[in-house]
């Protein structure tokens, strides 16, 4: 019986500014039980110490932009640098469990129709913090388990295997989009391939320390994606996208308010109860909350939560206002970069 190689993975890792966390994505890397592995670090114009830290492990590709040009050129770069049969697309703050890339790669190889396979990240942050932290980290941890299996509509490019040969066909991402390109491309993979979200393939991710930090990607993630899903036709999407999908009740909770001092205090039923139906829309995930940090933990979670909400409500609405008056915004997903018929 002839023996099959195992297939030549390059891991593309982008980077900006992201030294500490480098050390740890690489040192993870080094330790992974698929081989052969190919690691190419894109330093997207980093002022501290990234590119140092990268030419620190033997046999890590270095590559720099001239500029900082955002994730999308990062990765581009990197995918045309690589010569592995398989793509992986990890970022520079996830440290991948030591079966990560073996696990993608079984996937690919076992299940010819799955055209990529997107991770999850552990419901442990890769460097311990704040409560911010900790609940960004587990609260994605929590929506792609939710969604795991085939997915549509969006795409986890932290954690992202993908054959090269379909790549070529659905690649590269778009330059000019930094917040939205995970949405962009998986319109163009799920018209062709399944793409699958699997909990199997799992890293340590170090997120958002700060609450100003966090809720200004928030914002800004979900303003940038109006004019994709209205571009498209999706206007579900709108609502549903971002990353709540049962935000609704809370802006409408958070729009009622001050209807006690208006109409009288009977009024005040009305924002408790769209409150509750917030609360409840989401009871699976308090519930998941719960069993892993506790009750108290819960409570802490499902307030920063509902400022989260309310943040993506601003998202949209301040979107939709751009949208309508910029000619520029709404055009910004009508040019797409070119890819094999």
């Amino acid at each position: 019986m002839v023996a099959v190689s195992a297939p030549l993975v390059s891991v593309i890792v982008p980077n900006y500014n992201y030294a500490r966390t480098l050390r740890l994505c690489l040192a993870a890397l080094r330790e992974q039980t698929h081989r052969p592995v190919e690691v190419i670090v894109v330093d997207d114009g980093s002022t501290d110490d990234s590119a140092a830290v990268a030419e620190s492990f033997p046999g890590v590709r270095v590559l720099r932009t001239p500029v900082n040009s955002g994730p999308s050129v990062a990765r581009n770069l990197g995918a045309e640098a690589a010569t592995g049969e398989i793509l992986m697309f990890v970022d520079s703050d996830v440290a991948l469990a030591p079966d990560a890339v073996a696990t993608a790669v079984a996937i690919l190889r076992d299940e010819p129709g799955v055209g990529a396979v997107c991770g999850n990240y552990d419901t442990v942050p890769l460097i311990d913090g704040t409560f911010t932290k900790d609940y960004r980290n587990l609260y994605r941890h929590w929506y792609f388990r939710a969604a795991e299996g085939s997915i549509t509509g969006f795409l986890s490019t932290a954690i992202l295997a993908v054959p090269t040969r379909v790549w070529a066909q659905v690649g590269p991402f778009n330059p000019r989009l930094t917040q939205s390109e995970g949405a962009d491309v998986s319109e163009r993979l799920t018209d062709r391939y399944e793409v699958r979200m699997t909990t199997r393939v799992i890293g340590r991710h170090d997120d958002d320390a700060t609450l100003r930090v966090a809720l200004g990607k928030v914002f800004t993630r979900t303003r940038v994606h109006i004019p994709f899903f209205l571009h498209r036709r999706r206007v579900v999407g709108v609502v549903t996208s971002a990353e709540s999908g049962t935000g609704l009740a809370s802006w409408l909770a958070a729009a009622s308010t001050p209807l006690p001092l208006l109409a009288g205090p009977a009024w005040a039923a009305v924002p408790l109860l769209l409150l509750a139906l917030w609360l409840l829309s989401d009871a699976r995930m308090y519930r998941y909350v719960r069993a892993v940090r506790g009750p108290g933990y819960t409570l802490r979670f499902a307030g920063l939560h509902l400022l989260v909400s309310l943040t993506i409500g601003v998202g949209v609405a301040v979107g939709l206002v751009q949208w309508l008056l910029s000619r520029r915004f709404r055009r910004l997903y009508e040019e797409q970069p070119a890819v094999a018929a």
